[in-house]
């Protein structure tokens, strides 16, 4: 008799059967500071996004507005994140600026601007696009911090937009950023129960959209980013097998890895990018597996008679979180990254999958089925603060920013197609991420180099 999860997935069975901390930023209108900006432990609550003004200039040798197109990215970058209100450039008072000078100062007070990030955009003599981004604090009327110039060839212009994203964010917030990044997924086509599935990427901005030929036949599901992103780990599902591959994404090709006895399937690589850890099913029963990448030699972590599935390494690489039935139902479990030590840490009723640890190490995201809807959750390594963040008729899969601060997952009405939502990781912020077409399993890369 086949073992399976009672009810656990509407769409498959776990993705595999068959198969924040404080943000630092400023509140408050510059009118109402007596202080100056303040810069602090936000109340989670009562956060005021930052009102900045963004005008970056340029136009390239054929005439083409650079500096406009990198400005909209940046502000939809900053927008985006829910801590930024940038204004309407049609409300600027001054609207050339020199990037060498002060701008002055009345004419953003009066527009109610905190910062303004003024820049130049231009073809260097190198052929690449450059773009020198200064920030000015209008209320001390100084530098905010030093200015930065980021070069880059014109075909990825737009990541030179994220990269000076990315240096806002950060410098304003005290938190990483994360636009300069990639997203793999499932893209899904065709009707229900019939569906195509195919290896994607895309920037996190949902731009420049492409497919990945890979190995494999059958339907490809759970993609997941090495630690330096340079490769993604996914399983190709058919009839009767399911395999992990790895694609190279410079060289654009996959190879099969852990040749195994049975079904291979939900890997998710360590930190240090040295080990995949996976499940296999063998009969009723799968357990937990891990190979070395550059020796290739497997180990087995677990050989219980329950089914072990969905593995996730701590930021630290000392422990792995994963889903089992062996108390009766599915829960969270966390171990020693040898297979030590397994406790269930989920008793908050419902049933738990999926889970992954933050790249800070200090939370755990979660798909959790309660009451016949499925909830994108966060909680303590433990297992303890948890909290629900967003709740729906079908949603799944939440892959952590690289700055642990936003999750990303898929959700799914009912008859229709999935798409991709990102999630604030208090909840404030809850917004689809721009795609068109069906979108599943989604996975978030490493900040790009």
């Amino acid at each position: 008799m086949t073992k399976t999860f009672p009810s656990l997935s509407r769409r498959t069975l776990l993705h595999t059967l068959p198969a924040a901390g404080a943000l630092t930023a400023m509140a408050g209108s510059v009118a109402a500071q007596s202080q100056g900006p303040l810069r602090g432990t936000v109340d989670e609550a009562d956060v005021q996004p930052l009102a900045i003004a963004i005008m970056i200039s340029g136009t390239d040798p054929s005439g083409n507005t650079i500096g406009e197109q990198l400005t909209k990215v940046v502000i939809n970058d900053l927008q985006s994140s829910g801590y930024f209100a940038p204004i309407d450039p049609r409300a600027f008072i001054e609207t050339s600026l020199d990037v060498n000078s002060p701008p002055t100062w009345e004419n953003w007070t009066a527009i109610n601007a905190q910062f303004l990030a003024n820049g130049r955009a231009y073809i260097n003599a190198n052929g690449q696009v450059q773009a020198d981004v200064r920030v000015w604090d209008i209320y001390s009327q100084k530098e905010a911090f030093p200015g930065a110039g980021h070069m880059i060839t014109p075909e990825q212009w737009r990541r030179l937009a994220h990269k000076h994203a990315d240096a806002i964010y950060e410098r304003l917030t005290g938190e990483k950023g994360y636009f300069d990044t990639r997203i793999a997924f499932v893209a899904e086509s065709g009707k229900r129960g019939d569906r195509v599935k195919r290896l994607a990427m895309m920037d996190q901005d949902g731009a420049n959209p492409q497919y990945l030929a890979v190995e494999g036949s059958g339907k490809i599901i759970t993609p997941r980013f090495s630690a330096d992103g340079t490769e993604i780990a996914y399983m190709a599902l058919s009839a009767d097998s399911a395999r992990i591959f790895l694609y190279d994404l410079e060289a654009r090709r996959g190879e099969q890895v852990a040749q195994v006895r049975g079904m291979a399937f939900a890997p998710r690589y360590s930190p240090d990018g040295t080990k995949l850890a996976f499940s296999v099913s063998q009969g009723a029963n799968s357990d937990i597996y891990v190979t070395n990448l550059n020796t290739r030699s497997l180990s087995r972590l677990t050989s219980d008679p329950a089914i072990d599935t969905s593995p996730s390494f701590s930021a630290d690489g000392s422990r792995i979180a994963f889903t089992s039935d062996r108390g009766g139902s599915p829960q969270i479990y966390v171990m020693g990254a040898d297979g030590s030590g397994a406790r269930r840490i989920t008793f908050g009723g419902g049933l738990y999958s999926t889970p992954v640890f933050s790249p800070k190490g200090d939370l755990i995201a979660f798909t959790k089925q309660s009451k016949g809807r499925f909830s994108i959750g966060v909680m303590n390594p433990d297992g303890s603060g948890e909290r629900l963040l967003t709740s729906s008729y079908l949603e799944e899969g939440p892959t952590w920013a690289p700055n642990g601060r936003y999750i990303m997952f898929f959700r799914e009405p009912p008859g229709g197609m999935p798409s991709l939502w990102m999630v604030e990781v208090n909840g404030r912020i809850e917004r689809p991420v721009p795609y068109t077409g069906g979108a599943s399993d989604p996975a978030w890369s490493p900040l790009l180099p």
